[in-house]
């Protein structure tokens, strides 16, 4: 199942997608977690020091390993150098699984320890202004989509991204690529305006998104959201002293996080389990080719000197029974 987490700079997501990812790996269940926003923060909240979080690997400094590894043996593919950030994957490619080894995980993840499980962290890397802009095919969020494209998960396994707040997504439609997406809202009207530009962007893609209202400290609070966002808003979350414990460096277990705190986390994960009902392996393939199309006619043809348009494999789609190129091991236990 694939998460994101959204929002306003500043609205909570980091906070709410790291404890989203605590309470899943409290359950034991295998998950990758991802940081995608500019402010690379979600190492520090799952309790990295400076020094670690600094340390990790980024994969925008790995993308050309990554294009390498996905390719695989797909003929459609000139060479990886062609590849964009939507190339999608075709017959000959390389799949991604959460639970396996790869040279791609070997390369650009590393496990978090958290209450005595663990998570597969990856991490963008640092954002220059360089990196900003729909036409960048290099783009550190580059790496994160097609990582998704070719992924392939199942029930009770987990990739949670926290989204970049700007909108580059929507340019590349990496927000169509999530089983549902938390939109981390405050109690304000900037909190809901960034709803309302994402349910604009959303509504003709079937993305399903749930607002969680943060930094919620009262009737007047609520009043407010369920009047800006309706039957979208799924619960909402207030202070937290455990959360201000970790944030001094402090962190108490998991098992002391406030008891409502908890129950707001367990509906998230009721909601995320129940949209697999809801999958469309076709239209999640055919949502990847348009935004190929799309991106190859803007920029990417004329930046790689191909057409990129020949990438797309007609009789491919992605599901959990599909197959392509074997990656040495496949089905592994979920740690690191």
């Amino acid at each position: 199942m694939k998460i994101a987490f959204v929002g306003k700079g500043g609205s909570g997501k980091t906070t709410l997608s790291s404890l989203f990812v605590r309470r899943l790996a409290s359950t034991g269940a295998p998950v990758v977690a991802v940081d995608a926003d500019i402010n690379q923060h979600l190492g520090a909240a799952l309790g990295l020091d400076e020094a670690e979080a600094a340390a990790l690997p980024a994969m925008g400094e790995r993308l050309p390993l990554i294009k390498d590894y996905l390719r695989g043996s797909n003929q459609r593919i000139a060479s990886a150098r062609t590849m964009i950030k939507t190339t999608p994957p075709g017959e000959g490619s390389r799949l991604m699984r959460v639970c396996e080894h790869n040279p791609v995980y070997d390369a650009c993840a590393r496990p978090v320890e958290l209450d005595g499980g663990a998570v597969r962290l990856m991490v963008t890397g640092p954002f220059t202004d360089s990196d900003l802009g729909v036409a960048c095919y290099h783009s550190k969020t580059g790496a994160v989509e097609l990582f998704l494209n070719h992924l392939v998960d199942g029930p009770d396994e987990y990739v949670v991204v926290d989204m970049t707040a700007g909108s580059d997504s929507f340019a590349s439609g990496m927000f169509t690529r999530f089983d549902i997406t938390f939109l981390v809202a405050e109690p304000t009207r900037k909190g809901v305006s960034v709803y309302r530009q994402y349910k604009e962007y959303a509504r003709d893609f079937g993305v399903v998104l749930k607002v969680v209202g943060n930094k919620v400290q009262g009737q007047d609070d609520l009043d407010f959201l369920r009047a800006e966002v309706g039957d979208d808003l799924l619960v909402t979350v207030g202070h937290s002293d455990w959360v201000r414990a970790m944030e001094k460096g402090r962190p108490l277990r998991f098992e002391f996080l406030e008891e409502a705190n908890r129950l707001a986390l367990r509906r998230l994960h009721t909601a995320v389990d129940a949209t697999y009902e809801l999958r469309d392996w076709e239209r999640y393939t055919s949502q990847m080719v348009h935004f190929h199309l799309k991106n190859a006619q803007s920029w990417g043809n004329e930046r790689t000197g191909a057409d990129l348009a020949a990438q797309i494999d007609p009789g491919f789609i992605l599901s959990e029974g599909a197959t392509a190129r074997p990656a040495g091991n496949s089905r592994l236990t979920p740690a690191p």
